[in-house]
């Protein structure tokens, strides 16, 4: 059995204002309102920080660039 060596860290961090810029909190906080949330946050040693959401009933599936912007093709891998 092969041993997870990535640390457990929480899908969405407490302090998102560490990890997300205000563009990016604001365009959060819109698209709230119309039934999209956080789902997840990548952070990649030494990377840029993706932050993905998704819309009502779980798709579809966006990320939230660094200029506020969703995009709703993104060119990301998700696990199941």
């Amino acid at each position: 059995m092969e041993q997870e060596n990535r640390l457990k860290q929480p899908p969405i961090p407490a302090k998102l204002d560490e990890f997300l810029n205000i563009e990016q909190m604001l365009a959060l906080k819109q698209v709230e309102s119309y039934g999209w949330q956080l789902e997840f946050v990548r952070r990649p040693l030494f990377q840029k920080v993706t932050a993905v959401i998704v819309g009502p009933g779980g798709n579809p599936v966006g990320v939230l660039e660094e200029d506020g912007s969703i995009n709703q093709n993104p060119n990301i891998v998700i696990r199941d």
